[in-house]
C-alpha cells in the first residue's frame, strides 16, 4: 500500500481537505448544529474541546496512523464536519474510516455518501488498500445502518472494548469492505448519488 499522506478529494457537493487548526471555528459551528457533543456514543467535541480535538488528530497524523480531513461544502467552503482514515496498517494494506460526523442539517443528505465514495475510491484505487474497515458503538444504530448501506460487511463485535465519553465502556461493532467487493459497491454508491437528492439514502 502506498503511503497515506495529506490529499484533497472533491466531488459533487463536498471537498475533503487536510484538517488544520484553521478549521476550528468551522468545526465548532458544525458541531453546534444539533449540539452533537451530547450524543454519548460519538466523539464530537464540545466547543471548548475543539482545539484539542484537532491537535490530537494532527498528532496522530504525525505518528503515521491517522489522516484527518475537514469536510467542506464545495460551493461555499463552509465546514460541514470531519472524517479520517485511521488505524492505518501498511504491512497488511489496511485502513479504517472513522471519526466521522456532520452538522445535523446535512445528515442524511448526499454529503456522507459522496465523502465515503471519495475516501473508498482513494483507498482502493490510489493507495492500493486491500481492505477498508469501520468500527462503531454498539448503541450507535444510525452509524451501523449508514455503514451497512455503504455495502460493508459486519465482521463481529469486540465486547468491553473502549471508553465512551461518559465513562461507560462500549462494545465495538466492526465492519469491513475488501478490494474484491469494491467494484460492486462503487457502482451502487454511484447509483445512489445519481438518484434525486431527496431520496438518496445515507
Amino acid at each position: 500500500m502506498k503511503p497515506v499522506g495529506p490529499v484533497t478529494l472533491a466531488a459533487g457537493p463536498v471537498r475533503l481537505v487536510p484538517l488544520a487548526l484553521a478549521h476550528v471555528p468551522g468545526l465548532q459551528a458544525a458541531a453546534a448544529d444539533g449540539a452533537l457533543w451530547n450524543l454519548r456514543f460519538t466523539s464530537v467535541p464540545t466547543l471548548d474541546e475543539t482545539p484539542g480535538y484537532v491537535e490530537t488528530a494532527l498528532a496522530a497524523q504525525a505518528a503515521g496512523h491517522r489522516l484527518p480531513f475537514a469536510v467542506l461544502d464545495a460551493a461555499s467552503g463552509e465546514v460541514l464536519g470531519s472524517t479520517s482514515y485511521h488505524d492505518i496498517v501498511p504491512a497488511i494494506d489496511r485502513v479504517e474510516i472513522g471519526y466521522t460526523w456532520y452538522a445535523r442539517r446535512v445528515q442524511r443528505s448526499a454529503v456522507n455518501t459522496t465523502a465515503k465514495l471519495l475516501l473508498l475510491t482513494h483507498a482502493f484505487e490510489t493507495l492500493g488498500a486491500q481492505v477498508v474497515g469501520w468500527r462503531t458503538d454498539n448503541f450507535n444504530h444510525a452509524s451501523q445502518r449508514a455503514i451497512e448501506r455503504l455495502g460493508a460487511r459486519r465482521d463481529g463485535v469486540i465486547r468491553h472494548h473502549a471508553l465512551r465519553r461518559d465513562g461507560t465502556v462500549r462494545d465495538t461493532v466492526m465492519y469491513s469492505l475488501t478490494a474484491g467487493e469494491w467494484p460492486e459497491v462503487k457502482a451502487h454508491l454511484n447509483w445512489q448519488l445519481s438518484r434525486p437528492r431527496s431520496s438518496t439514502p445515507q
